[in-house]
């Protein structure tokens, strides 16, 4: 795992890297301690910075591979996975608990089509993934940075957005969540701005089928409060 990442743009003058998370510390459960010991080893991918091929990597050519990054505990991913079992995902996570909730989770419901990276998304991306190899990306609920003066911490930036675009097929999607709508007001900006991407919808998309509510969502909808969804595809 890495606590940081490379300038994608090389440029020296920028001092904060660009990261897929903020770090905070997190305790195993017993149940995931047993699934990252006897899962880890049949679903894991360890990083390096090779190129992955991911066709052979879930052994199937046809099926989309869909990019997962920073899939949290997991209970997302694991369901949209069952939803929808003619697609592989490639999930991305860098913390411990995370990556064994969703081993848990796999191994509970009986879930082959996810294999799981535990390292910084941007690298991953920069380093393991070839061009043109994913059909559709997920960021679901991101760490927000909410606040204007907190641009340079956003994962969703113009270079990220730029890296990320470079892997994806034409006709791929982009598919952001965000509980947050300062949030949700920056990802539209930055998205919009990208020349290689379409905006599905005249600003937020419609929920998608696939994406599950999860009990924070639900708790939040209750109380009022709103999630965004913006959906992109690349052209």
């Amino acid at each position: 795992m890495t606590e940081s990442t490379e300038q994608l743009d090389g440029n020296p003058d920028h001092h904060r890297p660009i990261r897929s998370f903020v770090l905070r510390q997190g305790r195993l459960t017993k149940g995931q301690e047993r699934a990252l010991e006897t899962g880890w080893p049949i679903y894991g991918i360890e990083y390096q910075p090779n190129r992955l091929e991911v066709n052979q990597t879930f052994r199937r050519e046809q099926s989309q591979k869909i990019l997962e990054i920073g899939f949290g505990m997991g209970d997302a991913t694991a369901k949209i996975a069952q939803t929808l079992p003619d697609h592989d995902f490639l999930a991305v996570e860098v913390h411990t608990p995370g990556v064994g909730g969703l081993l848990k989770l796999m191994q509970e419901g009986a879930i082959n089509n996810i294999r799981i990276i535990q390292h910084d998304a941007v690298e991953v991306l920069q380093n393991m993934l070839a061009d043109e190899s994913l059909d559709g990306v997920h960021i679901f609920f991101p760490d927000p940075w909410h606040k204007k003066r907190h641009h340079k911490r956003r994962l969703i930036q113009a270079e990220f957005i730029k890296l990320l675009c470079s892997k994806l097929k034409v006709g791929a999607y982009i598919h952001v969540a965000t509980d947050w709508q300062e949030y949700a007001e920056w990802v539209l900006e930055v998205l919009s701005a990208e020349p290689t991407l379409k905006n599905s919808a005249q600003d937020y998309a419609e929920k998608p089928s696939y994406r599950p509510l999860t009990k924070f969502e639900n708790r939040g909808i209750k109380l009022g409060h709103g999630v965004w969804d913006l959906v992109f595809s690349r052209i």
